[in-house]
């Protein structure tokens, strides 16, 4: 298949490109490299540079490329920011999407594949986390995505448009080429390791009196090799609507620290900080739905699989992407 990625200089979109392109796909990346690595891009893709916000930009990309389908990663995904500016999150995640849908559906391109998460879900009802429970974010940007999840199934009752959206937990782990590169990072396993390269004194765990077994918050790590072989099956199913992907287990900030110091064999230091505002206490997956219907399997479920991947790749690129 032909499949336009938008975002694919990012995280996750440039890992799932790379295993599509190992598959026989022929990859297209529309990215604005706002926040992606231009050295993150597969040579083996061809690039177009655009922005989901200008009309224009991404109507003349598909009008030229005619993909078969979308895989949609473009999205600001910073919580905190969120919540400071929520007006770019609405600008970007939600108006950009609607002029890539508007833009498939000009063209005749009648497949997406829309990178969700759980943040749609908010405090969730109960653990592990399905489906069918009810989506109450409790952030901007967990709303901007359920806004264009919306928006889609829109597209997808009027204009018979496949829609799939993948809702997944703690993306982590690296491939060989690529890897995770934030400016400012957020994510636990990049900033641990960090601490173990000597880049920073310390990691902070935010808050250890949550209602878990160590008393830190409790998240389901997937890594990313996992996650884009589930894009894949995704864009290659016949399937509409939700799936969850996660390993259908957690690990805790604790144990995620404790994990890293085995890994690296570093003596990583780890404080005590305040609980940061909206963090439930466990989130995990219920990924049956992938499993059954996708057919799905983790195959790097494992805590320090997951991390010694991330390792390898840290250490390779200490200072991250070149750009």
């Amino acid at each position: 298949m032909k499949i336009l990625v938008t975002g694919g200089a990012g995280y996750i979109g440039s890992v799932t490109s790379e295993l599509m392109l190992d598959s026989g796909h022929e990859v297209i990346i529309f990215d604005n490299f706002e926040r992606g690595h231009r050295s993150a891009v597969d040579e083996r893709a061809t690039v177009v540079e655009g922005d989901l916000r200008d009309k224009e930009s991404i109507l003349s990309a598909m009008s030229q490329s005619k993909p078969d389908a979308v895989m949609h990663f473009a999205a600001y995904a910073l919580v905190p920011e969120s919540m400071s500016q929520p007006e770019i999150y609405f600008r970007n995640n939600v108006i950009g999407g609607i002029n890539l849908a508007e833009a498939m559906h000009t063209v005749g391109v009648k497949k997406i594949v829309f990178s969700s998460t759980c943040a749609t879900y908010g405090v969730p009802e109960r653990v592990p986390i399905s489906e069918d429970l009810p989506q109450k974010p409790t952030n901007p940007y967990g709303d901007s995505k359920l806004t264009f999840e919306k928006i889609l199934q829109w597209y997808h009752d009027l204009h018979g448009m496949q829609t799939i959206f993948l809702r997944y937990f703690n993306a982590c782990g690296a491939t060989e080429k690529f890897g995770e590169d934030h400016d400012p990072e957020t994510h636990i396993i990049p900033i641990v390791l960090q601490v173990a390269l000597g880049q920073r004194e310390k990691v902070f765990i935010c808050g250890d009196d949550y209602n878990t077994p160590d008393g830190t918050c409790v998240r389901d790590y997937i890594h990313i090799v996992d996650l884009a072989q589930a894009h894949i099956l995704a864009i290659e199913s016949d399937f509409s609507g939700p799936f969850n992907l996660g390993n259908g287990s957690g690990y805790s900030v604790k144990q995620v620290v404790e994990t890293a110091r085995e890994v690296t064999g570093v003596n990583i230091t780890a404080d005590i900080s305040d609980r940061r505002p909206g963090d439930p206490d466990t989130l995990i997956a219920a990924a049956d739905k992938a499993r059954e219907v996708l057919g799905w399997k983790p195959r790097i479920p494992e805590l320090s699989d997951i991390i010694e991947s991330a390792w390898k790749w840290h250490q390779a690129h200490p200072e991250g992407y070149n750009d």
